[in-house]
């Protein structure tokens, strides 16, 4: 007993911050190089966020799916949180191009949690700080459907690290007007108005319900960075060559492919 509350008590509630720092270390790190060592050659990707709540036959789920094989078909990489609902609704799509890998970064929850049957690869993390990482380091595109908490906290990440210049995805891609609408009408009249964000930032969302026009933006916006990649001379970094490759398998336009590749 501690202070009159029994041993799982206290860990269930109350956190032993002198206990666990100094050992936890050394399980962030495993999961880090757990991560890293399994996505280090995944190649090009393009990460669906979501609710793990929405169901099989619901209009979001349905949509992701369409949305995720299409681009896998496209060439890209599916990545997802590997649980429910939309994760699971993205990695189906990918998996049922069979042109790609379907991929589930999972972590472990008291519930909701569990892998999706629709992965290629799957890799499991104890820290949501470590998942996120992983979930947009090595993807160019984001898809961000309606969600809970998790969804928003991981698009306000993903936009924080965009902002600030650490991350440069292809697109940010919110699907379902209806859902986000509000949102976005909120960071127009709040904080855009009082300034602490500017017109540049909101122009970082793309907000759609036509599947197409997803993928159209995503291919401009890909030609868009292989131009200013060239333009800043790193036509021999991975990050250009991946794009490239992208194109040859026409994501692209063939007159950028030629163009680019001479």
């Amino acid at each position: 007993m501690q202070n009159g509350l029994s041993k799982s008590a206290t860990k269930n509630h109350i956190k032993d911050v002198k206990a666990d720092n100094p050992w936890s270390v050394f399980k962030i790190m495993s999961n880090f190089v757990e991560g890293f060592d399994a996505l280090k050659d995944i190649g090009p990707c393009v990460t669906f966020f979501g609710s793990a709540r929405l169901k099989p036959g619901s209009r979001y789920y349905e949509e992701a799916r369409k949305l995720a094989f299409m681009f896998a078909q496209s060439g890209f990489n599916v990545v997802t949180g590997g649980s429910n609902g939309i994760m699971e609704a993205a990695n189906k799509g990918a998996f049922e191009s069979k042109k790609t890998e379907s991929i589930g970064l999972n972590i472990h929850l008291p519930h909701e949690q569990k892998t999706n049957p629709y992965t290629t690869m799957s890799v499991e993390f104890d820290y949501f700080f470590v998942r996120k990482v992983m979930l947009v380091k090595y993807s160019y595109a984001y898809i961000v459907f309606p969600g809970g908490f998790g969804t928003f906290d991981e698009l306000f990440e993903a936009l924080t690290l965009v902002q600030t210049g650490k991350i440069f995805p292809i697109s940010i891609i919110l699907v379902g007007v209806d859902f986000w609408t509000p949102m976005i009408e909120f960071l127009k009249k709040s904080p855009l108005e009082l300034g602490t964000i500017s017109q540049a930032d909101l122009e970082l969302i793309k907000l759609t319900d036509d599947p197409e026009e997803a993928i159209a933006i995503t291919k401009q916006n890909i030609i868009n960075k292989l131009e200013e990649l060239e333009k800043d001379g790193l036509k021999d970094s991975d990050i250009y060559k991946d794009l490239l490759n992208l194109c040859s398998r026409e994501t692209c336009s063939l007159d950028l492919v030629v163009n680019n590749g001479n």
